[in-house]
């Protein structure tokens, strides 16, 4: 759902990143790895500044929406009490002026985002809904005849920025999964020379074909092939087997699994974005950027409910108009018709599941490569060993 905002906002850091990538490209394919590690801490770094901002977001409309609901006099006439008095609806108008423009913020420039691309989705429908909310209700507070409509609009920012903030943390914590993969890299390897001596360097200065000793119980820094000695390696972090397998001369060993017994020589064949773990992490991170089909189908319901708001915004205020009423009564129905259709649980429906799922998931140590497929799992009713 929220991907496209997502993919608003990240918009100059994604140039960013790429245009570091693109610097990294010409860079050697060692070099390269150290580059891409630094990138994925910053991204991630960026990302929880986001999750933050939302979080804060969500909890300081929330507390200003408190005041907003008990000075409402929709909602006082719904409970039976009456709290008015003398300019409240001023103070009304100026809470959700704030909370209109600190906590709608995000759905604004994210609806005009989609408006550019010609693409309306979640955050139009949200800003369509939030701004007629808004500017119908300032009119109401300065003369207008109607009844406003501010706590309709507080508790719409409310429950959108919670739907985005948990969204993100979820993604967030696939990210975190992410780092842990990066984690079993070691940093370190012992390099032999010509005269077999070992000489410690970092594993980013590795190339194809030199030759590198792995002691017992440290990690293979790279890929490769065992070129001498014979031991048994645990590779449960990588492959899910658990038992360790044994390995001899001519076997190939994947960088970042552990060497359990004897000492072995293992010439490196792949370095860089070559390497199995990093292909791994490439993997998750397309899957992480794919959406799946429950936000396919709400990008779609949201894109139709924005054309269907508008269309039976006017045609309300046609009909009404055309039955002989003012046309503040008109304009009051029209207003009703356009808030209402952006719906609060479009919002938290779809990340709800995408967070749930890929938490989940994430915590029993599985990796969604491809996410339409994850969601047809359900359909599985045979396994077969």
């Amino acid at each position: 759902m929220s991907q496209d905002f997502k993919h608003d906002q990240h918009k100059s850091h994604k140039q960013e990143h790429h245009d570091s990538q693109d610097h990294n490209h010409h860079n050697q394919q060692g070099g390269h790895d150290d580059h891409s590690h630094h990138e994925d801490h910053d991204h991630h770094a960026h990302h929880e500044q986001m999750v933050q901002d939302f979080k804060k977001r969500f909890y300081i409309s929330l507390f200003i929406t408190i005041p907003i609901l008990i000075l409402s006099p929709m909602i006082q006439n719904f409970i039976g009490v009456d709290l008015r008095f003398n300019y409240d609806q001023y103070i009304l108008f100026g809470l959700s002026t704030f909370i209109f423009f600190y906590g709608g913020w995000p759905f604004l420039t994210g609806g005009i985002d989609e408006l550019k691309e010609k693409n309306p989705g979640m955050m139009t429908l949200i800003g369509l809904a939030i701004v007629v909310a808004y500017v119908y209700s300032s009119l109401t507070v300065y003369g207008l005849e109607g009844r406003n409509f501010f706590w309709e609009l507080a508790t719409l920012i409310d429950i959108m920025l919670l739907g985005h903030w948990i969204e993100m943390r979820s993604i967030m914590g696939a990210s975190n999964a992410l780092e842990e993969l990066v984690k079993l890299m070691p940093n370190t390897a012992h390099k032999l020379d010509e005269n077999n001596e070992t000489e410690e360097i970092p594993v980013s200065e590795l190339a194809v074909n030199d030759r590198v000793l792995v002691k017992p119980g440290e990690k293979v820094p790279v890929d490769g092939r065992i070129i001498d000695g014979n031991t048994s390696i645990d590779e449960s972090m990588l492959t899910g087997e658990s038992v360790p397998i044994e390995k001899q001369k001519e076997d190939e060993v994947i960088g970042g699994s552990v060497n359990k017994e004897g000492s072995i020589t293992i010439e490196v064949q792949k370095v860089g974005n070559d390497s199995y773990l990093t292909q791994v992490i490439n993997l998750v991170k397309e899957a992480q950027a794919s959406k799946s089909k429950a936000q396919d189908f709400t990008d779609r319901a949201a894109k139709w409910l924005f054309y269907i708001a508008i269309s039976a915004g006017l045609v309300t205020l046609a009909v009404w108009l055309a039955l002989g009423y003012s046309f503040d009564v008109a304009l009051e129905r029209m207003v009703t018709v356009m808030v209402i259709t952006c719906p609060h649980a479009l919002g938290l429906a779809s990340p709800l599941v995408v967070a749930v799922s890929t938490a989940l998931s994430a915590k029993q140590g599985l990796l969604i490569r491809n996410r339409v497929n994850f969601e047809n799992a359900r359909q599985i009713d045979t396994v077969v060993f």
